[in-house]
């Protein structure tokens, strides 16, 4: 169980004699493994603040590599940092925010805040007491100024200042919240806020249709995974449904796509006319914006049937994981068995849309057909097309 940090914690952490306990703890494991006796060692150095010095340390190693080296000296909680917003996302949002006046209404550990400060007038405030120090400490770290509050996201605390939101996803005993619903909801952070909606970061795959929220919905992924769903109000939308594709340094560009793109893509016109050309499996921002057929047309793409997220082309966009048919047919297991012999597979890699295919089950079934070295790889899709199942025998390329 996590460590839960008291006001007193905070307040000896952020003061020079915590500071003095952290670096004392730093050259320790900490690992799930040496956790104990590094505890006991601790405890004879810094006394009864050892775990909430060990929880800390522990806290910024794994806030490093989601925040950047920023937050090598920030203070969290373990569920703070769990939902805080990745850099690269934080960052992309507040360019969009660049010049309006934002009051935080969640602003937990104060991820977001930092990165808004530094393009706007920000002020923050939370429910949790502990947090909101937390943040101060975190804005003053990075040279931020804090203007920061304990209050309720429902109570009005401020005035003429655009708010900002990112509810919980999870209830006070710790139980995902399901569906559309979050704490608080969006609802009622509308009625609240009535004369000016707030800015909403909401889960990656919340049914943003059935909240019917004037404004746009922009997803939000980054490395290959979704990562939010944000609701802008109408005040700051431009277009309805838009998807952004950010990348970390080092792994590519950023780009995007939006339902003001052209929408008018082709359909693939015979399944079995595909060997030599290359599947793409569009990004999942593209994916849960309801954008696929807008990403087709940009990259020169088709359809590979128009219920399914799967796309075909002569060429595989620059950056994107693609497969490069090699074979295709209507789907028999007998005839995957005969590809993976006639290539000495050993290692396979199964994706399936629109079937009730379970790609562990079948793999288990194609192991004495998978008898090559395990450096010798495909991958197999099968989609349903039309009526029926079908097969694309692949290679893999790109990241």
């Amino acid at each position: 169980m996590a460590y839960r940090f008291s006001i007193d914690d905070v307040r000896y952490l952020s003061s020079a004699a915590g500071a003095d306990s952290v670096q004392l703890a730093d050259p320790l494991p900490l690992s799930d493994r040496s956790l104990i006796g590094d505890l006991t060692r601790l405890r004879r150095m810094v006394g009864d603040r050892s775990a909430a010095v060990a929880e800390t340390v522990r806290l910024r190693r794994r806030a490093v590599e989601k925040l950047g080296p920023t937050a090598a000296d920030w203070l969290f909680t373990d569920e703070a940092l769990q939902q805080a917003t990745p850099a690269p996302v934080a960052e992309h949002r507040a360019r969009r925010l660049a010049g309006v006046s934002v009051h935080d209404l969640t602003c937990s550990i104060g991820a977001d805040l930092v990165a808004l400060s530094a393009v706007s007038l920000t002020v923050g405030s939370d429910l949790d007491p502990v947090r909101v120090l937390m943040a101060r400490h975190n804005m003053l770290a990075s040279g931020a100024e804090p203007r920061l509050a304990v209050a309720d996201a429902l109570t009005r605390t401020s005035h003429g200042l655009l708010g900002y939101a990112d509810p919980a996803r999870r209830d006070g005993g710790g139980r995902r919240i399901t569906s559309v619903s979050t704490l608080p909801s969006v609802a009622d952070l509308d009625r609240v806020y009535v004369d000016r909606p707030p800015v909403l970061r909401l889960p990656p795959g919340i049914d943003y249709e059935s909240l019917a929220r004037p404004g746009e919905v922009e997803i939000v992924s980054l490395d290959g995974g979704a990562r939010e769903a944000v609701l802008w109000p109408a005040e700051l939308a431009s277009v309805g449904r838009r998807a952004t594709v950010l990348a970390s340094v080092g792994r590519g560009r950023s780009w995007e796509v939006t339902s003001d793109d052209p929408s008018d893509a082709g359909v693939v016109v015979s399944a079995d006319s595909l060997v030599g050309e290359f599947l793409v499996d569009p990004d999942p921002a593209v994916v849960r914006a309801h954008l696929v057929r807008h990403y087709a047309v940009r990259c020169g793409l088709r359809l590979l049937d128009p219920h399914l997220a799967y796309l075909v082309g002569p060429a595989a966009p620059v950056g994107v994981r693609s497969f490069l048919v090699l074979d295709a047919a209507p789907y028999r297991e007998k005839v995957v068995a005969e590809w993976a012999r006639r290539d000495r597979i050993g290692t396979l890699e199964i994706k399936q849309r629109g079937t009730p295919l379970i790609p562990d089950e079948l793999r288990r079934r194609l192991r004495p057909a998978l008898k090559g070295p395990t450096t010798a790889a495909a991958t197999l899709v099968v989609a349903r097309i039309g009526s029926g199942p079908h097969a694309f025998w692949c290679r893999p390329v790109g990241p």
